[in-house]
């Protein structure tokens, strides 16, 4: 655990932070980008949603598709965890329930890249602040 002392201290973990919410050294446009949120709360974590989203990370960077892969905490649906938010450029977010390595890449595959509803797709039942 790191120990913030001094402002300096703070600064510098700033300046990592910085430098790692930089996507592929590019400034860009949230908004016109793939943006999908991992549910890491503890039932997400239990479930196997850190896997998820590092498959997510790994494949979506391979496969040459612009995103923004974060974490969030609980979303309220540990019936269906793993759960990630997947918002494409321009449409409204859609939340997938039980996502393991297989329905992650099904997604990318038929959801992110062809725009095609899948099983899957879990009511919304909270607002983005």
């Amino acid at each position: 655990m790191v120990h913030v002392k001094t402002i300096e201290d703070l600064k510098k973990i700033k300046e990592e932070f910085g430098k790692r919410i930089q996507v592929s050294g590019k400034n860009f446009d949230p908004e016109k980008v793939v943006q999908i949120k991992v549910g890491l709360g503890t039932s997400g974590i239990a479930s196997g949603a850190k896997e998820v989203m590092n498959f997510l990370r790994d494949e979506l960077e391979k496969r040459n598709i612009e995103a923004l892969v974060t974490q969030t905490g609980d979303m309220g649906y540990s019936y269906a965890e793993p759960t990630i938010e997947v918002k494409l450029p321009g449409q409204p977010a859609v939340v997938f329930g039980k996502v393991n390595i297989k329905k992650a890449d099904e997604i990318i595959e038929r959801y992110i890249k062809n725009g095609e509803l899948i099983d899957g797709i879990l009511p919304t039942n909270y607002m983005t602040i």
